[in-house]
């Protein structure tokens, strides 16, 4: 979507803040022996709590409120029985409607004690994801984004994940404009509109390049041992810095 009035604006800030607070939340809870799908159930309570409802439950029929992905496992992982240990990789994606608005964040967190391995993932996704940012402004070229994303992670020995990337968002949870790559893909000739909104998402890895479909239909992971950090912003575009809607306060 486009902002086309201040109440557009104050309205994605609202939905914003509430999926900031949930992945701040959920985060919070992070401990060895909770399972994914107790650390769901937070996070659908917080949610309603203040109103809004889950986004991939509400567009996909997603069977959770939350997408958690353990170590492997790059992206939408499926709440359950699997209970976290100490040393786990763990990425929580929060997205919710409220009132018609969408927003979308996401966060991976270690669980202590943290490996040499994920600190420096998590490390380089948060500059790709800052670098990204900062080439995030209206008349600019849309893979830009993708650039810088994959500048960052090539200078840290690091990989980018190719086949899942970031996205419009606003109205819907995905809209226009579609699949905007974590790599530079010199093909892609759009251009950054004013007011427009997207998401940024890198997904960094140590070694993959690919994500696969597990079998049950939504989780995307890597090959045993191969390991991916995600931090996700839903942003406006400006003629200057994007305007972030996913922070908490």
């Amino acid at each position: 979507m486009s902002i086309n009035s201040e109440k557009d604006l104050e309205a994605l800030r609202k939905v914003g803040r509430i999926v900031a607070r949930c992945l701040q939340h959920m985060q919070s809870k992070l401990e060895p022996g909770i399972t994914t799908g107790e650390l769901d159930a937070i996070g659908g309570k917080f949610l309603a709590a203040h109103g809004a409802r889950s986004a991939p439950r509400i567009t996909y029929n997603f069977p959770g409120h939350t997408c958690i992905s353990v170590n492997e496992e790059a992206a939408h992982g499926i709440p359950g029985a699997k209970v976290l240990q100490a040393g786990d990789l763990v990425n929580i994606d929060v997205s919710a409607e409220l009132e018609g608005y969408f927003a979308d964040t996401g966060g991976s967190a270690i669980i202590p004690p943290e490996s040499r391995l994920h600190l420096h993932i998590c490390s380089v996704e948060k500059k790709a994801l800052e670098s990204a940012m900062s080439e995030a402004r209206a008349g600019a070229r849309l893979n830009r984004i993708g650039y810088a994303i994959e500048a960052e992670a090539v200078n840290n020995g690091l990989t980018v994940i190719e086949n899942i990337g970031s996205h419009g968002v606003g109205r819907a949870l995905h809209e226009e404009p579609g699949f905007i790559a974590g790599f530079y893909d010199k093909r892609d000739k759009r251009i950054l509109r004013e007011n427009q909104v997207i998401t940024i998402e890198p997904f960094i890895s140590s070694g993959a390049r690919q994500v696969f479909q597990n079998g049950d239909g939504w989780t995307l992971v890597t090959k045993p041992g191969i390991f991916t950090a995600q931090y996700e912003h839903t942003l406006v575009i400006t003629k200057d810095k994007p305007l972030i809607m996913t922070l908490p306060a």
